[in-house]
C-alpha cells in the first residue's frame, strides 16, 4: 500500500462469493493467501489446482486516489464526470467542464477523450456500479500532476511544499496542456509565491523558466539573486531556456552595475580650502591615495560589490591623514558613494 501526502488508498472489495454448499472445504493448507503481506512472497499453487477465478483476483485490487481530487471531494456541485491515473498509478477524479475550460488546447487534445465511455467499480457494501466517465492515463507522476489541477481549479497546495524540480515540471505540464501559466503564475498566486521562495536558492533554475515562459514578474525579483552569478559559466541550455530577450536583460544588469560602479568610484574626495597644516599639494596625497583605491575596487569590480567591501577599501585611508578637514572629507565622500551604489538599480 503505498502512502504519499497528496493520495489515500481505498481498498474496493466485492461481496463475499455465494459458493455451493454442496462444494466441499479445502484445507486449510491449500487455501490461496488474498493480502499477503508485500515483504513475502507468496507460494506458487500447485499445477494440480485450478486458477484463480475473476472475483478472487478483485480482492486483491489496491487503488490509489487523490486526497483532494477524489469521488467525494466537494469541488464542483457537478459530480466527476473523468478520470485521470498518474504515471504512478494514482487516480484524480475532475471534472471535465473545468479542464477544457482552463485549456487552450483541449488539454493537447486529450478531451474529449477517445477512450473507454467510463470506469466502472464496484462498492464494498453493494453491487451498484460507479460510472465516473473516462478514463485518461497522463504522463506525470502524481506529484506533479496534483499541482496541474490544483493550479487549474484555483486550490492552493501551498501545505504539499513541493521541490523545486516538482514545480517546474509542473510549469511545463501547465504549458504542454495548454493551460496559461502567465495566468496562473502571476503575483500572489501560490505557483508564483513558492517559485519565489525557491528563488535564493536556485535562482538560476527559477530566472530560466520565468524567462521560457515570459514571466516577467517572477524574472524580475529573481535577477537580484543572480548578481553573484558568473555569466561565463552559463551553460547551453540554460541559455536556450532564457532566450535571446531574458538573456540580453541579464548581461545587461551585470554590465550596467559595473560600470555604474566605475563611474561612482571616479570623482575623489572635494578639497577644502588651503590652510597652513594643509593646502593643496598636501591635499593632492588623499587625491591620489583614493584614486589607487578606487582603481583597486574598479579592476575586481562585480555587480554584487557589498557595502562592506567599498568601506573595507576605502577607509582605512583616513588612518594616514594628519589633516581632520581631510578626514572629515573622505568621511562624507564614502557615505556619499555606499548611499550612490545602493540605489543602483539591481533587477533587470
Amino acid at each position: 500500500m503505498e502512502h504519499t501526502e497528496w493520495d489515500s488508498v481505498f481498498q474496493f472489495v466485492s461481496e463475499p462469493l455465494d459458493m455451493p454448499d454442496a462444494m466441499p472445504e479445502k484445507p486449510v493448507s491449500e487455501k490461496a493467501s488474498l493480502a499477503a503481506p508485500p515483504s513475502q512472497m507468496p507460494t506458487p499453487p500447485l499445477s494440480s489446482q485450478d486458477s484463480p477465478t475473476e472475483s478472487e483476483r478483485e480482492l486483491d485490487t489496491i487503488v490509489s486516489v487523490s486526497t483532494t481530487f477524489h469521488p467525494g471531494a466537494n469541488l464542483n456541485p457537478l459530480p466527476a464526470d473523468l478520470v485521470f491515473i498518474s504515471s504512478d498509478a494514482v487516480f484524480f477524479y475532475v471534472h471535465s467542464h473545468q479542464v477544457l475550460g482552463a485549456s487552450e488546447n483541449g488539454f493537447r487534445a486529450l478531451l474529449p477523450a477517445k477512450v473507454s465511455p467510463k470506469s466502472v467499480i464496484k462498492g464494498a457494501n453493494s453491487n451498484l456500479d460507479l460510472d465516473f466517465g473516462s478514463i485518461i492515463p497522463l504522463p506525470e507522476p502524481a506529484p506533479v500532476l496534483n499541482i496541474v489541477l490544483h493550479t487549474i481549479y484555483e486550490i492552493s497546495f501551498a501545505h504539499y511544499s513541493p521541490a523545486l524540480d516538482t514545480l517546474i515540471a509542473a510549469v511545463e505540464a501547465l504549458s504542454s496542456y495548454g493551460v496559461p501559466v502567465a495566468q496562473h503564475c502571476a503575483p500572489g498566486s501560490p505557483l508564483y509565491t513558492l517559485l519565489l521562495a525557491q528563488a535564493p536558492i536556485a535562482p538560476l533554475e527559477v530566472y530560466a523558466l520565468a524567462a521560457q515562459h515570459d514571466l516577467y514578474e517572477l524574472a524580475v525579483p529573481t535577477s537580484a539573486h543572480l548578481l553573484g552569478y558568473h555569466l561565463a559559466t552559463l551553460n547551453d541550455e540554460h541559455a536556450r531556456k532564457m532566450g535571446a530577450v531574458y538573456l540580453r536583460r541579464l548581461f545587461f544588469l551585470h554590465l550596467g552595475r559595473v560600470d555604474a560602479l566605475k563611474r561612482l568610484l571616479l570623482p575623489p574626495p572635494y578639497p577644502h580650502a588651503p590652510t597652513p597644516e594643509c593646502d593643496f599639494v598636501e591635499q593632492k596625497k588623499l587625491t591620489r591615495a583614493w584614486a589607487l583605491a578606487s582603481a583597486y575596487l574598479a579592476w575586481d569590480a562585480r555587480p554584487d560589490l557589498s557595502m562592506s567591501a567599498i568601506e573595507s577599501a576605502l577607509c582605512p585611508l583616513g588612518e594616514h591623514l594628519s589633516c581632520e578637514v581631510c578626514r572629515t572629507a573622505l568621511n562624507e565622500r564614502i557615505k556619499q558613494l555606499v548611499v550612490q551604489w545602493s540605489v543602483v538599480r539591481r533587477t533587470i
